[in-house]
């Protein structure tokens, strides 16, 4: 059983290491993608031989699906990257619900966000992209998102019915929000093309004597689930970037290595 790992360009670069060094020395670890990372890194990661695991569809986490007067700028960007994806072979592309709006019910919001959706979802279809709608907190990082439960999400993507419209389930945002990370993975997999992780509270490293979530046993879940997409660590570290990729690394390839053991 094998759990491919990518790593946040965002969280891990400009914290003492260059640019190569970062990315020789992930991939020496054995990551597989880097995500979220400038245009202008993409070849030299794809140099390295690592798969470009996300980007952006469109900006931004505010402005989003959830308005009906931001689909059309939505859509040129998703399509522009749409064309990104294919060229460099991304397989997703992170879309956001945007902020709740004070004239829209959360049932409103579901309504428009369906709607825009499928009017972009046959491109992504036509190019083999998937558009993942990313699960963040409005509790601490992000107030005022809508997207902030996966009780929520999920019946929206049942509803368009897309293989190529999926969750991004990021277990750190999720942790604050709702809990029950196990149960919901393994009752969700089939909705999940993308999983994101990092260390509760604090969004650093997985382990520690203040870390919250037992992240051995939300590995095993997921690897146990048949879920086969990148795991991504969107964590911030608190030392040597590389030591901390390090120690993601092998606790998520341990935990699924004992999974397939059982």
């Amino acid at each position: 059983m094998h759990m491919k790992q990518s790593f946040t360009w965002w969280s891990f670069a400009g914290r003492g290491l260059g640019d190569e060094e970062l990315l020789a020395g992930a991939r020496k670890i054995g990551y597989e993608g880097v995500e979220l990372l400038p245009t202008a890194l993409f070849e030299q990661a794809r140099d390295h031989g690592f798969t470009i695991a996300s980007h952006g569809g469109h900006e931004s986490i505010e402005a989003g699906f959830n308005n009906p007067a931001d689909h059309a700028r939505i859509f040129r960007e998703i399509e522009a990257n749409l064309e990104l994806a294919l060229k460099f072979g991304i397989p997703n592309l992170i879309v956001f619900s945007g902020h709740r709006r004070p004239d829209q019910s959360d049932a409103e919001g579901a309504r428009v966000i369906t709607d825009g959706v499928r009017r972009i979802a046959g491109a992504a279809e036509k190019a083999g992209v998937t558009l993942v709608m990313e699960l963040l907190n409005s509790k601490v990082d992000h107030p005022g998102y809508q997207c902030d439960h996966s009780c929520w999400l999920m019946p929206i993507i049942d509803e368009i019915d897309s293989p190529r419209f999926k969750a991004l389930y990021d277990v750190y945002h999720m942790q604050i929000m709702e809990g029950d990370l196990v149960r919901t993975i393994e009752a969700n997999a089939s909705r999940i093309a993308h999983i994101h992780t990092a260390g509760n509270p604090g969004r650093h490293e997985l382990v520690g004597a203040r870390q919250e979530i037992f992240y051995p046993a939300v590995f095993r879940a997921i690897a146990a689930s048949g879920y086969d997409g990148f795991v991504c660590h969107e964590l911030i570290p608190t030392g040597n970037p590389l030591d901390a990729l390090r120690e993601a690394y092998m606790l998520c390839r341990e935990s699924v290595e004992q999974a397939a053991a059982v």
